[in-house]
């Protein structure tokens, strides 16, 4: 065991001894932690202590102790013990890295059994009972889901996971069941197939004369689910809109989404919605490829795991789109309920928020620094609707030749599986992600939680891009969800395949055969390998500590069949595994928006107010997420998250520089609104994209060569109106699309997001994440939102109105109704493209979008972002019409219009920025000043409100506790 020498920082003990506190338990008075490591008792006396005294300890910060075999740890007056270790079974990456390095250093010999394990404990002072430390372990240091807790006690787990089913074919008897049967079947067996699929099987089967196999099944199952199928958006709709017109749909992503980018049908697109990631030429033979994926159902159980199981998985994608990208950088988007939630308001059998955001913020920081990608861009939602079900995005860009987005597969290919080694871990996490969540989730679903090895997948990375570079495969996948049913079912969806499963290495003994092939255990990539190149791959791979093995080969035959050993225990038609899949009409129908009118009017305190917004959790201080990430690494970013004179104010996202030689950049950017989701899934869609392609251009990107990624994450879409929310959102996406000119490269969808307490279903806001990427022409002409030189002019650019439904400020105010903003599609992209010539021009110091909170958010940020001082004066903007009773001041200032930018221009260049933006909306609002305070000059002339600097940055900072 290692724990800090006296007198050394012990910042895991003291992040611990907070949580604690948090929990109201301030009778603690420290906390120490400690890293322990369990070894094999073969292993003599000598060895151990070298082991610990040349690899696991530090001599100068650690304090060393060695425990024989049984010996409990030595009780200390005034301490209680808390000892935390995976459970059977599940990864324990930092053992595994440690098993490599004693067998590298001949501590062990290559191929021996002597075994590994590690754990944690925290060492509490104070006075607790039993239960009061339980509840330290379940609520704070302890997933209780994938670990083992032990309360003043090491009865700590060191054996291998019990034995699971056998090696063998296993038939499941399906043709003599009813209808009840066949839906319990489904339930029991995670399978997520509904009625009419299960009878498709049993019909497919009783035409073959023989019940399906487990393999079978499973494979179906996995192949069918909404998580890789995407039935209900490739599926056949009758929608019902507002005014009763009736209208059929057959693939709603095909006729929307997909008909917008084959509409455009823009040149630099070189793969688009056929490969893990989208495939865009960026300058000369480079291109970069991008996705986005959820990873919500894993991140409620397990918030650690799974973000970092979800960007271990879209860094994968990367590496798996055309013949293999180098990412180079992450983003990422959460959506959870209010940290601040009393434990009382919590539904039963889910997570706090607070350890929900701080497990997901830890998992992708651990899973994306330790691979050495920089995490640069994303965003933080918090909404009530999030608390039991929250929401995952992991993103990855990466860098590809163009000439190599491109990929095959050919009989007589050699199947190669490389990385991670199989486990129980991940089992039915595909059908899992398409069912709703539940109270009893956390210990029905556990067997779907992954546990991620961001070393494994690292050397992964190395070997593909040298063997890629080399020309030692011909195609390639990940193994995302359904494993390598999924990822050897979809590469030889064309030919067939032939799979050994016998050659599958495994974690441990016991897996049944069915549980091998659809395991979803990490850092695990399939590769189409000529024969003649298969031992130069094998020995590559070797060179670098990466296992890889030879499964078998892809064949011309159309069917699917899997042997262990001598015996076949899956041989599906490939027709049928991927063309199989009934398509039932859904019904959906457009959800009638609200026609209250609050209005807006004049709040007592303006002041306090502005200070409530810019402290408001949705614009909040995002630092302590972000200072945890590397996003320095690899030395692209030229634009980081956080910008301003202190590296302290929130940017409108992230430019990078992917070529050394070129100064053409990269803009990453996103845009969201739950709240207006809730409201009207139309508006919600045309602004988010509106956000994100604002964000692009307020750093200096070209809109006209902007794409998009659209992620939907919707509930239950079998009720007609959530799934024509979801219909009116997709349209909203085409004309958008249409109008900027901007295609959507790639996408994914997440339904049946709800969580089931008893009778009780609570379901998410609908929510759209779009993701923009898009080309700086130069990145000397970035820009960056914080205010930069007194005496410059500060432009409002684009249209207000009288719209805040759905706002910050009706939130703010307690105020329900109101029009949702609408962009204007006819003029919103003859803005932006006017204000990006603007600022490629160089007539621009700083730019910042307006979102949340509008005006007066968007003016706080940039006056504290540079440490001056910013005047407006209202009186030079004119609302027409403002309804009666509307405040106009305060719509002025709180109004989310979309399409809108506050510009500072230096003096010498307001005639230059004017002529640019000639025929657009466009108001000199105010001046840059040294008197560190932003002062609101009222339409009548009168003084508003006059707020320091520095009460907007405390007011940022301190919006919410993490």
């Amino acid at each position: 065991e290692l724990e800090r020498a006296p007198g050394r920082p012990d910042p895991r003990g003291s992040a611990a001894l907070e949580g604690v506190r948090e929990l109201g338990y301030s009778q603690v008075q420290r906390v120490r932690a400690v890293r322990g490591v369990m070894l094999d008792p073969r292993y003599s006396r000598a060895q151990i202590e070298r082991i610990a005294r040349e690899i696991l300890a530090d001599p100068v910060v650690d304090r060393l102790s060695i425990l024989a075999p049984g010996e409990p740890a030595p009780p200390e007056s005034g301490w209680h013990r808390i000892a935390v270790a995976p459970k059977p079974g599940v990864m324990d990456a930092p053992a595994r890295t440690l098993a490599g390095l004693l067998e590298r250093t001949g501590l062990s010999e290559p191929g021996s059994d002597l075994r590994v394990g590690t754990y944690r404990v925290f060492r509490l002072e104070a006075q607790l009972a039993a239960d009061d430390l339980t509840e330290i372990g379940r609520r704070l240091l302890a997933n209780e889901t994938i670990e083992v807790l032990c309360i003043d006690h090491d009865d700590l787990p060191f054996a291998l996971p019990a034995a699971g089913g056998r090696r063998a074919r296993v038939e499941v008897p399906l043709l003599d069941l009813d209808d009840s049967g066949l839906l319990e079947l489904s339930r029991t067996g995670q399978l997520s197939l509904t009625l009419e699929e299960m009878r498709c099987v049993v019909q497919h089967y009783a035409g073959l004369g023989r019940e399906p196999s487990a393999a079978e099944l499973e494979t179906i199952a996995q192949t069918w689910s909404e998580h890789c199928k995407h039935k209900t958006l490739t599926g056949i709709v009758e929608f019902t809109d507002r005014e009763g017109k009736l209208e059929r749909i057959d693939n709603l992503l095909k006729s929307t989404i997909a008909a917008a980018t084959h509409a455009i049908d823009r040149e630099d697109c070189l793969s688009v919605f056929v490969d893990n990631a989208g495939i865009v030429r960026f300058e000369g033979d480079q291109a970069v490829c991008i996705k986005v994926e959820t990873h919500n159902h894993p991140s409620a159980i397990d918030p650690y795991g799974g973000a970092g199981t979800g960007i271990g998985g879209v860094i994968r994608d990367i590496l798996g789109a055309g013949m293999g990208a180098k990412p180079i950088a992450n983003l990422d988007a959460f959506f959870v309920g209010s940290p601040e939630m009393q434990d009382a308001e919590v539904p039963r059998g889910t997570l706090h928020p607070r350890r929900v955001l701080r497990g997901v913020v830890a998992g992708v920081r651990d899973y994306g620094n330790r691979m050495g990608i920089p995490t640069v861009a994303g965003g933080l939602w918090i909404h009530p609707g999030y608390t039991a079900n929250p929401l995952v995005y992991a993103g990855t860009v990466g860098l590809i030749p163009a000439h190599m987005a491109q990929k095959k597969v050919l009989p007589g290919d050699r199947i190669v599986s490389l990385g991670g080694r199989t486990g129980r871990d991940g089992i039915h996490g595909a059908t899992f992600s398409s069912i709703e969540l539940s109270e009893h989730s956390e210990t029905d679903s556990s067997h779907a939680v992954q546990i991620g090895d961001p070393i494994t997948e690292k050397g992964v990375l190395d070997v593909l891009l040298a063997a890629r570079d080399r020309g030692l495969y011909r195609g390639l996948t990940d193994c995302g969800a359904g494993g390598y049913s999924s990822a050897v079912g979809e590469m030889g969806e064309e030919c067939g395949a032939r799979v050994q499963l016998d050659r599958v290495p495994l974690k441990y003994p016991g897996l049944a055969s069915h549980e091998i092939w659809i395991s979803e255990a990490q850092e695990r990539m399939v590769l189409s390998v000529p024969p003649e190149h298969l031992d130069e791959l094998l020995a590559l791979c070797a060179s670098e500590d990466v296992e890889a093995v030879d499964l078998g080969e892809f064949t011309d035959t159309g069917r699917l069949e899997l042997f262990d050993g001598e015996e076949c225990i899956c041989d599906i038609a490939m027709e049928f595994l991927h063309d199989g899949t009934p398509r039932p009409v859904r019904q959906a129908v457009a959800p009638q928006v609200s026609t209250a009118e609050p209005g807006c009017p004049k709040p007592a305190d303006l002041a306090g107010l502005i200070l409530a917004a810019v402290g408001a959790p949705d614009n909040a201080s995002r630092a302590w997420i972000v200072r945890q990430y590397d996003h320095e690494v690899q030395g692209t970013s030229v634009i980081k998250p956080l910008v301003g004179v202190d590296g302290e104010a929130p940017g409108n996202g992230a430019v990078l520089q992917p070529l050394p030689a070129s100064t053409r950049g990269l803009a990453l950017t996103c845009g969201a609104n739950p709240r207006q989701g809730i409201a009207d899934a139309y508006a919600m869609a045309l602004c988010s994209i509106d956000e994100a392609l604002r964000n692009a251009v307020a750093l200096g990107a070209d809109p006209a060569l902007a794409v998009l990624l659209d992620n939907f994450s919707w509930g239950n879409c079998d009720r007609p109106e959530q799934l024509g929310s979801l219909v009116l959102a997709a349209k909203a996406c085409q004309a958008a699309a249409l109008a900027h000119g901007a295609p959507f490269v790639s996408g994914k969808d997440s339904l049946n997001n709800e969580y089931r307490v008893g009778e009780q279903t609570l379901s998410i806001p609908q929510t759209l994440l779009i993701t923009a990427l898009s080309p700086v022409p130069d990145v000397r002409h970035a820009q960056t939102m914080d205010l930069k030189a007194a005496g410059s002019t500060v432009y409002l650019v684009g249209e207000t109105r009288a719209e805040l439904g759905a706002s910050l400020h009706h939130d703010l105010m307690g105020l329900e109704g109101g029009r949702v903003p609408c962009p204007d599609l006819e003029r919103s992209p003859g803005l932006m493209r006017a204000l990006h010539g603007a600022i490629a021009s160089g007539s621009t110091r700083a730019v910042h979008d307006l979102s949340e909170g509008g005006l007066a958010v968007a003016a706080a940020e940039m006056a504290f972002g540079g440490g001056l001082g910013l005047a407006l004066d209202l009186s030079q903007v004119k609302l027409d019409p403002l309804p009666a009773n509307f405040d106009s001041d305060t719509t002025l200032l709180f109004s989310e219009s979309p399409t809108r930018f506050l510009v500072e221009v230096p003096p010498d260049q307001t005639a230059n920025f004017e002529r640019q933006l000639a025929g657009q909306p466009c108001a000199a609002l105010g001046r840059v000043t040294a008197e560190p305070a932003l002062q609101i000059l009222g339409s009548a002339g009168v003084s508003l409100a006059e707020i320091p600097i520095t009460d907007l940055a405390a007011a940022h900072h301190g919006g919410f506790r993490s």
